[in-house]
């Protein structure tokens, strides 16, 4: 075969453990992920459009070579070795659709200028260590749906200018420095308009959780779900993935289905009332408040976030009885309400039928069935559910998962 014909070479998934050069100089889509090469990276040819050599042992930097690359779509060097910084000129890859360069051992700050009519749809710089802040410069991608920052040492205020970014639909940026929440008034028109997935988990943000971002997250309160064909993210040419703590377990999400949605605030240092306004993410299915120092009852609006499968609020300092109403929840299959200062009985009836002990412990006082601290009487009749089971609200329909 000449050199000249090869357009398309697929080597993933064997024992590959070198490579010497990559002499096609017409070919455009490249697989070798989930090799045993090591070494340093191959200058790729300019004409590449796809490139992928993740799950290797490369190591080094990342040379310039690959800056030239000016009709590449799909760049994906994750789950290697790779040390050095990323070099500045990667930000201005015209093409590219998706820049994955997660679980390496990168460093120094995020290339700080992303140009005007970038194609960037997915940006993925998980697990290394980058410093520095958020560059002002990724509003200008504006046809971005992922980003991924978590596992970094970024030090930040929440950046919250990514509101005006139309496609965004998952922002993680769990375990890293950021500080801070309270914003002024004209920062609020920024409303993130599609976005579903947010986690801030394991950071220094403080301050009141604000009522009016939770009432601008338009997708969270009237996403329409594909009840029949489920859709994921990328499917039809890049495979999105993003790890995070579902139900109380951390996970790696391999396929995220476009009806996923989550917020994780946990671990933070938010204080005050939790928000009524977040009971009207009624497509809202994990919520995760646990490890602040919230204040206050568990508010009654929660009973209309009719998809919730998980829901915790633990380990902070809430006060009163747990509402009636939540018996509603009829897809909750994860609660946590332990370490709070909740009083009364707790709620029977349906979901209420199935936790455990450690749904509830650290709140004296509390009583119930399955505690040790039995009630005295019964509390008023449970208010009956109308809803239904719906075998296609369960789990394992809307996420493809392995454990992390």
């Amino acid at each position: 075969m000449r050199k000249e014909s090869l357009h398309w070479l697929n080597l993933s998934r064997n024992f590959l453990t070198g490579i010497d050069r990559l002499p096609w100089k017409n070919l455009e889509y490249l697989n070798l992920h989930s090799n045993l090469i090591q070494g340093p990276l191959p200058n790729p040819p300019s004409y590449l459009r796809l490139f992928s050599l993740s799950n290797n042992n490369f190591t080094g930097e990342i040379p310039l070579s690959f800056c030239n690359m000016s009709a590449i779509e799909i760049l994906d060097l994750s789950y290697n070795n790779l040390s050095g910084k990323i070099p500045k000129c990667m930000a201005n890859l015209s093409s590219s659709h998706v820049l994955d360069l997660q679980k390496n051992r990168l460093y120094g700050s995020i290339p700080g200028i992303f140009a005007w009519g970038n194609h960037f749809r997915t940006i993925n710089f998980n697990s290394n260590a980058l410093e520095g802040s958020t560059p002002r410069s990724l509003v200008n991608c504006t046809m971005l749906e992922v980003l991924d920052l978590r596992n970094n040492k970024i030090i930040d205020s929440f950046p919250y200018w990514l509101g005006d970014l139309p496609k965004l639909q998952v922002l993680v940026l769990r375990f890293n420095k950021f500080y801070g929440f309270e914003w002024g008034s004209s920062e609020f028109n920024s409303s993130f308009p599609m976005l579903r997935i947010l986690d801030l988990s394991h950071n220094n943000f403080s301050g009141c959780l604000p009522t009016r971002f939770f009432e601008n997250l338009k997708a969270l309160i009237n996403l329409v779900e594909a009840k029949r064909n489920l859709n994921y993210m990328g499917e039809t040419y890049y495979q999105d993935s993003v790890g995070m703590v579902v139900k109380g377990f951390g996970i790696r999400l391999e396929k995220i289905v476009t009806t996923f949605t989550t917020i994780d605030f946990s671990n933070n240092c938010f204080h005050g009332e939790i928000p009524n306004s977040i009971g009207k993410l009624h497509s809202l299915r994990l919520l995760n408040l646990s490890q602040n120092s919230l204040i206050g009852h568990i508010p009654l609006s929660f009973e209309n976030l009719t998809a919730l499968e998980a829901l915790d609020i633990s380990s902070n300092k809430l006060v009163g009885k747990i509402p009636l109403q939540l018996v509603g929840l009829t897809f909750l299959a994860k609660l946590n309400l332990s370490q709070n200062h909740l009083v009364g009985s707790i709620p029977k009836g349906n979901q209420f039928e199935t936790f455990q002990n450690d749904s509830y412990s650290g709140n004296p006082g509390l009583c119930g069935f399955m505690l040790s601290n039995k009630c005295d009487i019964d509390e008023a009749p449970q208010p009956e559910s109308s809803i239904a089971h719906d075998e296609e609200h369960h789990i394992s329909t809307w996420l493809d998962w392995k454990s992390s």
